[in-house]
């Protein structure tokens, strides 16, 4: 299983989550089979919609956890059967162990009013 992450620096397991996925600086992608960490930079700070969701299915993830994202946004990664939780603070580190332990559950939240549209 592979999980994405969106994050807002690049400092391994200790980067935090972005306020919204669309407008993260990078990206962290951990393989639970392989337990590795990988973190890219974001290809598409200018996108379209559909073109995020498109790079994290090209990178093999099954699961996206985020803490602001629009329904439209959602419904692209639904459509790729990709799992979404949304409302999540913290590191990579500690999001994915919560999401290991099957702690990580979706909180509705709002984004920074300069992404409502998205």
């Amino acid at each position: 299983m592979v999980i994405a992450v969106p994050i807002i620096e690049n400092n391994g397991e200790n980067s935090v989550i972005s306020e919204h996925f669309g407008h993260a600086p990078y990206f962290a992608f951990f393989d639970t089979e392989k337990q590795q960490l990988i973190i890219e930079e974001n290809p598409l700070e200018e996108h379209n919609p559909g073109d995020i969701p498109n790079y994290i299915y090209s990178k093999g993830a099954n699961v996206l956890i985020v803490r602001g994202i629009g329904q439209r946004a959602i419904q692209h990664f639904q459509q790729l059967g990709i799992e979404v939780i949304r409302g999540a603070s913290g590191t990579v580190k500690e999001l994915i162990q919560l999401y290991l332990e099957n702690n990580l559950k979706n909180i509705d939240y709002k984004p920074n009013e300069k992404f409502h549209n998205y």
